[in-house]
């Protein structure tokens, strides 16, 4: 039973990280390269770098702490524009580093995920990282998707293959 419910938890995590993803990708296509480094309001992060600081923290919890490798975030460096990066660079590294989230996330045992281990400046189980992880990154995905919205005025499509009135089942 607890097999099962950890491999429950592993799939929807996988889903999550997928759609967030996806919908990534179709705001950022309705954008330039020009817009990746434009920022919101004074003290808020541009696209570009709201891109690079998913990056670094999915690689401090799920990766690096999940699964117990050595921690070389610089996160300071993830709030500095990066004009050169391309949209391209930084949807490529976003993709490399969601996959190998999803594999530190997969094969991680029970083990792992009870393991009461320090991240930044917290006290975290396994569970407790991959919810932070996960739940960071929808946070970042909503930003993203909202001042993608700001920019182009333009409805993003995000659920656009489903029919969202449907009552459950």
């Amino acid at each position: 039973m607890e097999a099962q419910l950890l491999d429950e938890f592993k799939q929807n995590v996988h889903f999550r990280l997928e759609e967030g993803q996806r919908m990534i990708h179709l705001a950022l296509d309705k954008v330039g390269e020009e817009s990746l480094w434009q920022l919101p309001v004074e003290n808020g992060l541009s696209l570009g770098n709201q891109l690079l600081h998913i990056c670094g923290n999915m690689t401090q919890y799920a990766i690096t702490s999940l699964g117990e490798t050595p921690d070389e975030r610089q996160r300071d460096q993830e709030f500095m524009p990066h004009t050169t990066y391309s949209k391209a660079r930084l949807l490529l590294q976003l993709d490399q580093t969601i996959a190998k989230a999803q594999r530190s996330i997969a094969n991680a045992s029970m083990e792992h995920y009870l393991k009461t281990r320090k991240v930044q400046d917290f006290q975290l189980s396994g569970l407790g990282v991959v919810l932070h992880a996960v739940e960071h990154f929808s946070y970042h995905v909503g930003q993203i998707a909202f001042w993608v919205k700001q920019l182009t005025q333009a409805d993003l499509g995000f659920y656009d293959q489903y029919d969202l009135t449907k009552r459950n089942a």
